[in-house]
């Protein structure tokens, strides 16, 4: 699973998703992406589980980039127990996703054979993405 080795800060408040991707909006190192179309947390068990599906469908071809990293972290208070009394532990980490955000990219594969992992990998994602091609330069 991913994690961060360590923090500055074991608590972190909520925040918001609100708004585009500006910054790793674009394909950048392989020929084809998976783009979120939506705002979002997605944990690190959700990123694994693409992962996993991703690399399973290409048959360990190709080069997969994993664009995100897990670096929130969330906390939960125990079952049944009464408001109040402080903030929870740290339970399990996310990544803040926003709209247009470039999550995995594929290089190395046919373009059906991307089209259809990344179709496999967002069904373990929480947010609708978009199959999307790198731009390529002709000149």
């Amino acid at each position: 699973m991913l994690a961060p080795k360590r923090v500055k800060h074991r608590k972190q408040q909520r925040g918001n998703r609100r708004g585009k991707a500006y910054r790793g909006s674009s394909v950048a190192f392989g020929q084809y992406g998976l783009k979120a179309m939506e705002p979002g947390w997605i944990s690190n068990k959700q990123i694994e589980a693409a992962r996993v599906a991703l690399t399973r469908h290409i048959k360990r071809g190709g080069k997969v980039w994993i664009r995100i990293f897990p670096d929130k972290p969330i906390t939960v208070k125990p079952a049944e127990t009464r408001m109040g009394k402080g903030k929870g532990n740290p339970e399990y980490w996310v990544a803040v996703v926003k709209a247009g955000r470039i999550l995995f990219e594929l290089d190395g594969v046919s373009s059906e054979l991307a089209e259809t992992a990344f179709r496999l990998a967002s069904n373990k994602l929480p947010i609708k993405t978009r199959f999307v091609q790198a731009a390529s330069i002709v000149s």
